[in-house]
């Protein structure tokens, strides 16, 4: 070994638990963004692997539910919609398709990987974000038929579609807020896997995924107003399809509920994180 490397001072990591109010570990999160690439990509070939359809899934869970939803909601209850209701209800059921499955996937994160938490120091961030992005493959899928089910409708794109993306992103973010949350809680309580799917089926019906909006009349419009996911469906229909017309007033709810949502899922995530490797 030369002199000149003798000489060099060593560098000591210190991994320090964190504190009862530390940081939300956003940086460790950006030095491991390579870590989370590669957790998203296992999440994607794993979600696929030994299956008889593959990324099919992905295809009919959105297009069987829309069968179901024009046939109960279309012909008998006569709900009506500006558009074709099968393309109506398929572009809502495309967006919340990858908001139900991202939490409920992002409240399992933890848990699910009990065996990496317990062994290894990593930013437990990259477990709980790694299934959110994973979920966009199944998304941008879904959107597959969408398109194929607007061309057979004879409908073309409006120019807002560019805005397709944001709403996106406010489905994102309100998924990642409440998954975060729900994780922390599952490593605590395990039934919270029991009371997600059957909590997310029942917003479902309160979203306007299955029938518009404006068939919400009076009081219960404004409490209405008040889920999240309300104004990102219909800001999604809108920018997709040209369908509905833009609420300021849903977006401004919408786009608010999901950055309090961040930020008291990354506050509830970042207290307890110093004993998930203690508890799971």
């Amino acid at each position: 070994m030369s002199v000149e490397a003798q000489q060099q001072p060593q560098q000591t990591l210190v991994i320090r638990p964190p504190g009862r109010f530390g940081g939300l570990g956003l940086r460790d999160l950006w030095r491991f963004r390579e870590l989370v690439a590669f957790m998203t990509w296992r999440d994607v070939k794993v979600r696929y692997k030994q299956t008889v359809l593959g990324a099919l899934w992905a295809l009919l869970q959105p297009f069987m539910t829309m069968v179901v939803f024009t046939f109960v909601f279309n012909h008998f209850g006569k709900i009506k919609a500006d558009v074709p209701y099968p393309l109506f209800s398929l572009a809502g059921l495309a967006l919340w398709y990858y908001f139900a499955n991202a939490v409920n996937l992002v409240s399992q994160s933890l848990v699910a990987n009990a065996a990496v938490i317990t062994k290894v120091y990593l930013p437990r961030l990259t477990v709980a974000i790694s299934p959110l992005l994973a979920g966009l493959v199944d998304f941008l899928l879904a959107l597959v038929i969408v398109g194929g089910t607007m061309a057979y409708y004879g409908f073309s794109p409006p120019a807002q579609v560019v805005l397709v993306p944001v709403f996106v992103l406010l489905a994102l973010l309100t998924a990642l807020g409440i998954g975060l949350a729900l994780a922390a809680l599952n490593v605590r309580y395990r039934d919270v896997r029991y009371a997600v799917p059957f909590a997310l089926q029942i917003w479902l019906y309160a979203s306007p995924i299955a029938y518009p909006s404006s068939y919400v009349h009076g009081t219960y419009r404004t409490l209405y107003s008040l889920n999240p996911m309300t104004g990102v469906v219909e800001g999604f229909r809108w920018a997709l399809l040209g369908s509905g017309h833009f609420q300021a007033g849903s977006f401004a709810i919408s786009l608010g509920a999901a950055l309090v949502l961040v930020l008291v899922g990354l506050v509830y995530f970042s207290r307890t994180e110093r004993v998930f490797a203690d508890v799971v």
